[in-house]
């Protein structure tokens, strides 16, 4: 039964884009992507407190600004979370509201075979939508999300699709993306990026006799981009995504850390776990004939001893 899309969210559903993923999308307000940001922090948050989904869901909706969209994309994403068990699909059909960058993020994390985890998705899907807050260029997000698909192995065939279908970008930008799926591992990422820079124009117009050189194809990546490309050729392209984040702050990308003098398992459970590991270590001592139970008496105290302190 599909009855549970029908509570307060009618007004979401009802609107024609609602189950199509190949509509034009438009750019949201800057408040959407401010609310974005809320709900993606704090959801990750409580769900790092144990606290389960349909609880978190149904929690913050309260919270977020009812003049944005976000309420009603938060109920809907609640009730596909209970239909289907998973909120990227209730992502993919707003369409309209949710990019195909983020859906493609959140399907991956609550894929049942991908080792990507939930809060590190979350934790990029909030950068992103900060990022997207203030003024973003297209090189900045391009790289930021470039980067999150190649540090978290996330596939560059339908990741770079996903990305190209960013309402970030206009028909250069997302022409290029698309060409860049035969591109990648036959020519160097840094190239990749130089050449279609200001900066290669530049260099080009330097040459004797070249002074009205005409690129081919549109200038994408700005003269920065394209110097800090150049100095990165044949190397580790993390080396270049950390240069331009420093230079030119374009946002980091998040990964896990490790927690280093912080136990697996709840206090509670690891002292359980001890108890039970001194009872079998007992049992097989006594199986083995070489239990000595002399460690288990209590030393007898006399009471002259103890005046003499």
């Amino acid at each position: 039964m599909r009855t549970v899309r029908q509570i307060s969210i009618l007004p979401f559903s009802e609107l024609p884009e609602f189950e199509s993923n190949s509509m034009t999308q438009t750019p949201l307000d800057r408040e959407e992507y401010i609310e974005q940001t809320y709900f993606f922090r704090n959801y990750r948050e409580r769900l790092e407190d144990a606290i389960p989904s349909q609880v978190v869901l149904s929690t913050i909706y309260e919270e977020i600004l009812a003049t944005t969209k976000l309420p009603m994309a938060i109920d809907f994403l609640k009730g596909e979370l209970m239909l289907t068990g998973r909120i990227s699909d209730g992502m993919q059909k707003l369409s309209h509201y949710f990019t195909p960058f983020q859906t493609y993020i959140m399907k991956n994390a609550e894929d049942d075979k991908s080792k990507f985890d939930q809060k590190i998705a979350l934790k990029i899907l909030e950068r992103e939508a900060k990022y997207r807050t203030e003024s973003p260029s297209s090189a900045g997000m391009f790289i930021y999300q470039f980067e999150c698909i190649s540090r978290n192995r996330l596939g560059y065939h339908h990741g770079l699709e996903a990305i190209s279908r960013d309402t970030q970008y206009n028909t250069d930008w997302s022409e290029w993306i698309r060409k860049l799926k035969q591109q990648l591992g036959s020519v160097d990422f840094s190239d990749l990026i130089y050449l279609r820079s200001q900066h290669f124009v530049d260099e080009q117009c330097k040459k004797p006799g070249n002074a009205e050189f005409q690129p081919r194809f549109p200038v994408l990546f700005s003269s920065q981009d394209g110097r800090i490309a150049k100095a990165n050729h044949n190397r580790d392209p993390l080396y270049m995504f950390a240069a331009l984040q420093r230079q030119l702050g374009y946002p980091e990308v998040p990964r896990n850390q490790p927690q280093t003098g912080k136990s697996v398992f709840h206090p509670a459970l690891e002292a359980r776990l001890h108890k039970i590991e001194a009872r079998l270590q007992l049992i097989d001592s006594e199986l083995k004939g070489n239990l000595d139970l002399n460690q288990f008496l209590v030393k007898d105290t006399r009471l002259d001893n103890l005046d003499s302190h």
